[in-house]
């Protein structure tokens, strides 16, 4: 294994680490409504990732992409803002109302969410192990649906909004550090109003509770674009399943908080249902794998014919 593997597989997983604990970080603000905390997140994440772009002399690509936006790639701008705001939004309050387990269970599905909107959405077919893993998937969500006497939609808040994310993110072909800015950029001025709006009513916590909740608000720019910074260092040196594998770190970290940390229920018919996803993530992951081995071995025996 060569040093920018090595070094691939420990920033990505890094930014996964970083994702799977992040919990710790929003059950700091409990005090604070997650409306308040995603308005800040949005704000302070945009001038975080302004003054990276400074640091990293990306400030004119980030103008020259302004410049020459086509309303197309404005048009998925404005929907990936919007998508990944509600996703923020979900998994903080998800997080500050004790319900971590589910949230955790939002981002196990995530990967086959993303496949069934690639079938619906763009034609892609659907192997016989993807059939599989979606039937095994879907008995452990009826599982918990009966055993919760309703539907787990903070689960499937946080995997379709990531899903439909994903597939806008498609559509926008920029530097990761110049997306995230794009994507704040967008929604910033409506997070400052309601910022401000807060204030007048006397309601905001920022700058009106404690140094500490300041800084914490203020800081959750920097704790959102760190890993994500991260993470474009690392899955560009690494092989697609690869950062398959790696991304199931950060929902299982998140699992372990919530069950062992903050004492959140964890039944025996969740370990059954559970142990029904985590059999479909396996099925589907060796499947991914398969096919991505298979497809360098092609690659490969082209460029050596």
């Amino acid at each position: 294994m060569d040093n920018q593997h090595q070094r691939g597989i420990l920033y990505t997983a890094f930014s996964y680490f970083i994702w799977g604990i992040l919990p710790v970080y929003w059950k700091f603000l409990h005090h604070v409504s997650s409306d308040e905390i995603l308005a800040n997140r949005i704000f302070w994440s945009f001038w975080f990732m302004a003054i990276i772009l400074l640091a990293t002399r990306k400030l004119p690509a980030f103008f020259q992409v302004v410049k020459t936006m086509k309303m197309r790639t404005l048009a998925a701008l404005i929907l990936a803002s919007l998508l990944v705001s509600c996703n923020w939004f979900i998994y903080i309050w998800a997080v500050n109302s004790n319900q971590m387990v589910e949230a955790s269970l939002g981002y196990y599905i995530n990967p086959l969410v993303s496949v069934l909107l690639g079938i619906f959405i763009l034609r892609e077919t659907m192997s016989k192990a993807q059939i599989v893993s979606f039937i095994l998937a879907a008995v452990g969500v009826l599982i918990l649906t009966i055993s919760y006497g309703q539907f787990p939609w903070i689960a499937f808040g946080l995997a379709f909004s990531f899903g439909l994310y994903g597939l806008a993110k498609k559509m926008i072909k920029v530097d990761s550090a110049i997306g995230l800015t794009l994507e704040t950029m967008v929604v910033a001025p409506f997070a400052f109003i309601y910022m401000i709006w807060m204030a007048n009513r006397g309601n905001a916590s920022l700058f009106n509770v404690s140094p500490g909740t300041d800084l914490l608000l203020m800081g959750a720019g920097a704790a959102t674009a760190i890993p994500l910074l991260f993470f474009a260092k690392g899955a560009q040196r690494i092989p697609l399943y690869m950062v398959g594998f790696l991304q199931y770190i950060a929902p299982t970290l998140t699992l372990i908080l919530g069950v062992f940390i903050y004492r959140e229920p964890f039944s025996k018919i969740d370990m059954i249902s559970f142990l029904f996803i985590w059999g479909a993530l396996a099925i589907f992951t060796a499947s991914r794998v398969k096919w991505f081995k298979k497809k360098r071995l092609k690659q490969n025996k082209s460029l050596s014919a």
